[in-house]
């Protein structure tokens, strides 16, 4: 048997949740890398992005809100803001009330990088999803309410 049908032949006795589950951290690292590569984007962290995207989505949140959203420890949001704040992607908006806390918000840089980074990943998956043949491309369009279904799933 050669190496391809060893493969294959493997890949059909694994069960599905073992092949997403493989699948899932090498597709969204080529999708950071190549987004990444094709536009110069900075070599942001993966959970910078997700905290950026959140505050964009939201408007903006305290970090104690922050954490409990993305479902990390307090103290790695800590570590995050502080990391971020010093890059300038992060802004402190005092609190009118309390003169403890502050909404975290993506700062005017932070809001230019999402958006690059939004449209160079669209454009490069679509250019991707073109080279491959139309079957797979209407299989991959069926399965993303799936997948949403599933993300619920795991985050209930």
């Amino acid at each position: 048997m050669d190496a391809s049908a060893a493969r294959t032949e493997s890949a059909s006795t694994t069960t599905v949740e073992t092949q997403l589950s493989a699948l899932l951290g090498p597709l969204r690292r080529a999708v950071l890398r190549r987004t990444r590569a094709s536009e110069g984007l900075p070599d942001l962290p993966e959970a910078q992005i997700e905290l950026l995207r959140l505050l964009a989505t939201t408007g903006g949140l305290t970090p104690s809100q922050a954490a409990i959203e993305l479902r990390v420890a307090q103290s790695t949001i800590s570590n995050l803001i502080r990391t971020m704040a010093a890059t300038g992607l992060v802004d402190r908006v005092p609190s009118t009330t309390d003169g403890r806390t502050a909404t975290l918000v993506t700062s005017a840089t932070a809001r230019e990088l999402l958006a690059r980074y939004d449209h160079t990943s669209a454009t490069m998956l679509r250019d991707s999803l073109a080279k491959l043949p139309l079957a797979d491309q209407r299989a991959l369009e069926c399965a993303l309410p799936a997948l949403r279904q599933l993300l619920a799933a795991l985050d209930r």
